[in-house]
């Protein structure tokens, strides 16, 4: 007599978590994507480049420490330099980042 009980309540308690299953896979599937690449600077350079724009384009913070800056100078320009197949273009302009970033003169800015 307990077992259709049991079979009663156990057919229940499965109709139950399908549906939570259910509705936790649509849920799942309706998520925005987020991708998983860090995003770059996808805006064009502005006449007269400024910190924000430096600190962008090398991928660090506004405040950061010099060595910080170096490295990821480096990074940059690793993936971009002209001999690698890199334009000279960007090169210029990595360049003149980590000049701002660093402090350095702004008297001489990019050649193009």
């Amino acid at each position: 007599m307990a077992t259709p009980m049991i079979a009663g309540a156990t057919v229940a308690a499965a109709a139950i978590a399908g549906r939570y299953g259910i509705l936790a896979w649509q849920a799942f599937k309706a998520r925005p994507i987020v991708p998983r690449m860090r995003k770059f600077y996808e805006g064009g350079f502005q006449a007269a480049m400024t910190r924000r724009e430096a600190a962008l384009i090398l991928g660090v913070r506004e405040r950061v420490v010099a060595e910080k800056v170096k490295e990821a100078h480096r990074r940059v320009m690793v993936a971009n330099h002209p001999d690698a197949g890199g334009s000279h273009y960007l090169a210029s302009k990595i360049n003149e980042a980590k000049d701002i970033m660093l402090g350095k003169s702004n008297d001489s800015a990019s050649a193009f």
